[in-house]
């Protein structure tokens, strides 16, 4: 089944010291395997917080439940918005305007294109891709504390960047407990802090390399992460300026920076830049955000 959530394969494995006490919890978060690793002795009660902030999380980004983004495109509008999903709109905003537009969260009409067509056995044309084009663009994007509004026929997806802003949530609720040695992963990763015996947290990429991760977030993403035909050519990243699936020039884009859900989306977007030193250049708009992998 098609599913635009990335494969957990396409980011990242992690594997905690086998002499370390954490407490592993397992679920989901956005349709995507999540889990956090705590080491703490109140465990239990901690990981169903973490649990109730995802659940919470979810019914303002989620796509495929009644959620506040389902309703401001169902409605074209969304009042009183949550403070969350403010917070991921200004995000979104400043990524777009340092990756050139190559970062556009409205691409969801275009998406939608894509996936419907491909179901039903018709890729779609060219002049299909150009109407619903007319449709995404981040200017017909407003947002302020008291409403979100969007242009008539627009749509938006956060699904290049939720996922990381709810890890850098939850791992913001565990810091607020007093944890720093925990490891949060929504399919992106966060960590307030090294393991308890001060080494960073070992990442193993599921397409070769290995790093280290100490503090901050990570991100990883792949031109054919998640396909929508049965041959493995056409994936799911869709370019806002041309409408075209990104070019697979990498199959694997790795991204350090302060938050994950920074890094989701500059991870995103450098699937579909043409040269590292672009790459590097859009990286270098945002303090702390660097290229850990490309493959």
């Amino acid at each position: 089944m098609l599913t635009r959530r990335r494969f957990l394969t396409i980011t990242a494995s992690l594997v905690a010291s086998p002499a370390a006490a954490f407490t592993e919890w397992r679920g989901q978060a956005l349709g995507a395997r999540a889990r956090i690793l705590i080491d703490h002795p109140d465990s239990a009660e901690i990981a169903a917080e973490a649990l109730a902030e995802i659940a919470r999380l979810e019914a303002i980004f989620s796509l495929c439940t009644e959620s506040a983004l389902t309703r401001l495109n169902r409605d074209g509008r969304l009042a009183a918005p949550p403070f969350e999903l403010l917070e991921c709109l200004a995000l979104c905003g400043s990524v777009h305007a340092a990756t050139g537009g190559l970062f556009d969260p409205t691409i969801q009409p275009l998406w939608a294109l894509y996936a419907e067509g491909y179901s039903a056995g018709q890729p779609p044309r060219a002049e299909q891709i150009a109407r619903v084009l007319e449709r995404c663009g981040w200017a017909g994007l407003s947002f302020d504390a008291q409403e979100v509004r969007l242009a008539p026929g627009m749509a938006l997806t956060l699904n290049g960047v939720a996922q990381g802003c709810i890890a850098d949530r939850v791992s913001a609720l565990l810091q607020a407990r007093g944890l720093r040695h925990v490891l949060v992963d929504t399919g992106e990763l966060r960590a307030p802090g090294p393991r308890a015996d001060g080494a960073p947290w070992p990442v193993t990429l599921a397409r070769g390399g290995h790093l280290g991760l100490a503090h901050g977030g990570l991100a990883s993403s792949s031109a054919l992460g998640t396909l929508f035909d049965a041959a493995g050519q056409v994936g799911h990243i869709l370019s806002p300026l041309t409408g075209l699936p990104a070019v697979p020039r990498w199959k694997l884009v790795t991204v350090t920076a302060p938050g994950a859900g920074l890094a989701d989306a500059l991870s995103t977007a450098a699937c579909l830049m043409e040269s590292e030193a672009q790459i590097a250049r859009a990286l270098s708009r945002f303090e702390g955000a660097r290229l850990a992998h490309l493959a």
